[in-house]
């Protein structure tokens, strides 16, 4: 009996024993595929050892290759660095008293006769009667503690309007809030509470130190039910989703939903490098769409609503347009960037000639301006009252010019003074008025004769205009024709408003597809004001001659309104 037991076991060994050697020949192919000698040839596989190795020997020498295709465990645990932050993250609950409609109207009633207008009618006489002349409407969103002492950062959407404010904190206390400032621009409101002992607080960290594929860690409190954390990464820097003048959210697939509204995002140091804002979102969910105000834009803004209870931002006191391809050809740019600046606004910080409509802002205060909405954000975080370095280029040559810049809200006050509005605070410009006192109508003779034998005047120079200049000229696709009390009447166009009128504009002509329309008035072409239809053709004809594509025109509407547009000479 004991050999017919023992057969059956040592067969049973040795199947074992083979599959096993079979098992980690296998393995040993997976291994070696992915880490191919450099002998190998292309294409061809490595070759199998004749005789196996005993699995006692084998198995130590193919632990190390089998290791190498076993995943990971996933990056490393957050628990420690969200534990830290959990308790200074806060949820923000408000009220707000609302007057009922009172053009809404009667209820709706069933038709006479209908079978159910009976209970119709009482369904709504019993909503109607639950209303009363006032209701409360609630809402929730997240914020987070910057300092012991109780000051709070959230968005402005979410307290809006609020006439009562409360906090919730993670170890369930609630404390009455105050408003200390709001900004409406960047989506950001700073609340003060009264607590009894130092909260809890987290710091700004420098979101400009931040690269698209680092981890982030999103916290908000929805609902009041306690902290939520997520992570993710950026997935996008300097994302511009037109929520205001000064866009420039970090993108997260963090996710963030519904309540997480005020939330911090931080990184991995525990530093608050973003405010959670907004999503992009059909359903109103996460779908990994998120966007924050980045911490080196917040950080001023909370600061400067701490100290005054509101935002001081810096004023250049201009009027810009983007540079677009066919600009930046025209003024010998090689990329289109900076900011084309179509008009200074009278009274403003740099009124005094140092920037001048035509100029390309190209750099301020050390800062790159790319594209158009650069400036704007650029200037905002400028302390008021600060002289800068400005670099712009102007008649094709970069120039440095010193600004001190004035305070964003000034201007505003006087932009809506009580007297009649003048165009020039709205950034409207026009030409210096001692430059050419007859700009209406053609010279009459009345200007002194030369001396007999002296060379005739450069008209152009001199501020006068051929005998000919009101005749209408063809350039550009565009019939042109000086300004005098005709053609203002019959177009509409301010005495404000100086240099050559376009009758009319050739359909399909490279003019008519940059916009241009009668009524249009050509005040620069390429930085020199024009005088007469005679001084547009010559210019255009220069331009050409210097291998100019597009000849850039300082366009003014009927009312004034400046701007400029490339035309195509070809």
């Amino acid at each position: 009996m004991a050999p017919t037991i023992r057969l059956p076991f040592r067969r049973t060994l040795a199947l074992l024993a083979s599959a096993t050697i079979l098992a980690q020949a296998g393995m040993s192919g997976i291994a070696f595929a992915q880490t191919t000698p450099e002998t190998a040839a292309p294409g061809v596989a490595a070759p199998v050892p004749a005789a196996p190795t005993p699995p006692a020997s084998a198995a130590p020498q193919q632990t190390p290759s089998v290791q190498t295709v076993v995943p990971t465990n996933g990056p490393a645990s957050v628990a420690d660095l969200a534990e830290g932050l959990l308790d200074a993250v806060v949820n923000i609950s408000t009220s707000q008293n609302v007057k009922d409609d009172e053009g809404v109207g009667p209820a709706p009633r069933a038709p006479d006769g209908s079978p159910f207008q009976e209970f119709f009618n009482d369904f709504f006489n019993k909503q109607q009667g639950n209303k009363g002349p006032n209701h409360n409407v609630s809402s929730l969103g997240s914020g987070f503690v910057i300092d012991p002492a109780g000051y709070i950062v959230t968005n402005n959407h979410v307290i809006e309007g609020a006439d009562d404010i409360e906090v919730n904190f993670a170890n369930g206390s609630k404390l009455k809030a105050k408003l200390i400032g709001t900004d409406t621009k960047t989506d950001l409101s700073v609340l003060k509470v009264e607590p009894k002992t130092p909260l809890k607080s987290v710091k700004f960290g420098d979101s400009s130190e931040m690269r698209i594929g680092d981890w982030v860690m999103a916290i908000g409190n929805p609902f009041g039910f306690g902290g939520s954390v997520t992570v993710g990464i950026i997935s996008g820097r300097g994302r511009n989703i037109n929520a205001g003048p000064y866009d420039n959210f970090i993108q997260t697939d963090a996710a963030i939903n519904k309540g997480n509204s005020g939330g911090p995002l931080f990184n991995m140091k525990g530093e608050v490098i973003g405010i959670n804002t907004a999503i992009i979102s059909p359903s109103g969910g996460s779908i990994g769409i998120g966007f924050s105000v980045p911490s080196e834009l917040a950080s001023g803004v909370v600061e400067q609503l701490r100290q005054y209870g509101e935002t001081r931002r810096g004023w250049l006191g201009v009027r810009i347009q983007p540079v677009t391809d066919d600009i930046a050809d025209s003024l010998g740019l090689d990329t289109a960037k900076g900011a084309l600046v179509a008009g200074v606004i009278k009274g403003g910080p740099v009124d005094d000639g140092s920037i001048k409509a035509g100029d390309v802002i190209l750099k301020f205060d050390g800062k790159a301006v790319n594209e158009m909405r650069d400036l704007p954000r650029v200037v905002a975080e400028s302390t008021v009252g600060k002289e800068v370095d400005v670099v712009v280029l102007r008649d094709g040559k970069e120039q440095t010019v010193k600004v001190k810049l004035g305070r964003l809200e000034d201007s505003d006050q006087a932009a809506s003074g009580d007297a009649a509005p003048d165009r020039s605070q709205d950034g409207v410009i026009t030409p210096d008025p001692d430059e050419n006192n007859d700009m209406d109508q053609p010279d009459t003779g009345d200007q002194a004769a030369p001396a007999p034998g002296a060379p005739a005047p450069d008209q152009h120079q001199q501020g006068q205009v051929s005998p000919d200049a009101a005749t209408p000229k063809n350039v550009l696709g565009l019939s042109l024709s000086l300004l005098s009390p005709e053609t203002r009447k019959a177009f509409g166009i301010a005495e404000s408003v100086d240099g050559v009128v376009v009758t009319e504009v050739e359909p399909g002509s490279a003019s008519a597809e940059k916009g241009l329309k009668p009524g249009d008035v050509i005040v620069e072409v390429a930085q020199e004001f024009m005088k007469s239809p005679d001084a547009v053709a010559a210019k255009v004809k220069s331009l050409k001659q210097e291998g100019r594509r597009n000849a850039q025109l300082m366009i003014a509407s009927a009312n004034g309104d400046l701007r400029f547009v490339a035309v195509p000479m070809e």
